[in-house]
C-alpha cells in the first residue's frame, strides 16, 4: 500500500541536503562522492513524491516490497528509462519472476534456496542482475541475512556455483549500537571475498558508513520526511 506523507510534497528540498552532507562526508574521508551511490529508498511513497526526485536528476531507488514496486514503477520508468531500481527489502521465491523482471539491482540475496531461484530465473530469462548477499551483522534472531560465519561459503555457493553476479554485501546494523563496528566487519568480509560493494548507511548513520567504505547508502526519512 502506497502512503501520502504530508511532509513528503517537497523531497528535492530535503534531496539537496542529503547530497550536501554525502559531499561533505566524502570529503572528510578523502574519497570520491561518485563512488557512492545514493539510493532514495521510495517505499511507502507514491509517484507525486518520487517525481520532483527524477526532475532533479535522481535515478537510484529502493523499494522494500515487489508488489508495491509494481504499482509504481513501470509507468515512472517507461517515462525515464535511465532509473535503476533496487530491491532492498526481503524477497519471497514466489516474486522471483516479477521482481527479476522490474527491478535492475538484488541487495537482499540472503538464503540459498533464493539464491537459486534467481539464478534459474535470470538464466530462464538472460536478464542477469547485480546482487549484493545481505549480511545478519548483528545476528539477531528477527532479521534476515547470512550469519557472518557462513557468508564465505555462500559467496562462493551464489558466484562459483549458480553464477550470480555478486557484486557486494548488504547490512543493518542493530539499533542502538555503534554502527562503525558493523560496517568495519561487513568491509572487511567484502575485503576477503573480492568483493567491491558495500551497500550500508541509512538516514541516521550514511556519514559513518561513508567512512568506512560505503559505496551504496539506503537513505529514505532524510529524504521524504518520517513517515506518518
Amino acid at each position: 500500500m502506497v502512503e501520502k506523507n504530508p511532509e513528503s510534497h517537497f523531497p528535492s528540498t530535503h534531496l539537496d541536503a542529503v547530497r550536501a552532507r554525502v559531499l561533505q562526508a566524502c570529503r572528510d574521508a578523502n574519497r570520491k562522492p561518485e563512488d557512492v551511490r545514493l539510493v532514495c529508498v521510495s517505499k511507502t511513497h507514491g509517484p507525486e513524491a518520487i517525481s520532483p526526485l527524477l526532475a532533479v536528476g535522481q535515478r537510484v531507488f529502493g523499494e522494500n516490497r515487489v508488489q508495491e514496486a509494481e504499482e509504481k514503477w513501470p509507468r515512472l520508468k517507461a517515462e525515464t528509462p535511465e532509473v535503476e531500481l533496487h530491491l532492498i527489502g526481503p524477497l519471497q521465491t514466489n516474486k522471483v519472476r516479477p521482481a527479476v523482471a522490474l527491478f535492475d539491482v538484488i541487495e537482499t540475496v540472503d538464503r540459498p534456496k533464493l539464491a537459486r531461484a534467481l539464478s534459474r530465473e535470470m538464466n530462464a530469462t538472460g536478464r542477469r542482475l547485480p546482487c549484493y548477499i545481505q549480511v545478519n551483522i548483528g545476528e539477531e534472531p528477527q532479521k534476515a541475512g547470512v550469519a557472518p560465519a557462513d557468508v564465505d561459503a555462500f559467496v562462493g555457493l551464489c558466484r562459483d556455483e549458480l553464477g550470480l553476479d555478486i557484486v557486494g554485501l548488504m547490512c543493518i546494523p542493530p539499533a542502538g549500537e555503534e554502527p562503525s563496528l558493523h560496517f568495519a566487519l561487513l568491509r572487511e568480509m567484502a575485503r576477503r571475498n573480492g568483493l567491491g560493494g558495500l551497500s550500508m548507511g541509512m538516514s541516521g548513520d550514511f556519514e559513518v558508513a561513508i567512512a568506512f567504505g560505503a559505496t551504496a547508502i539506503r537513505i529514505g526519512s532524510a529524504i521524504f520526511g518520517a513517515r506518518g
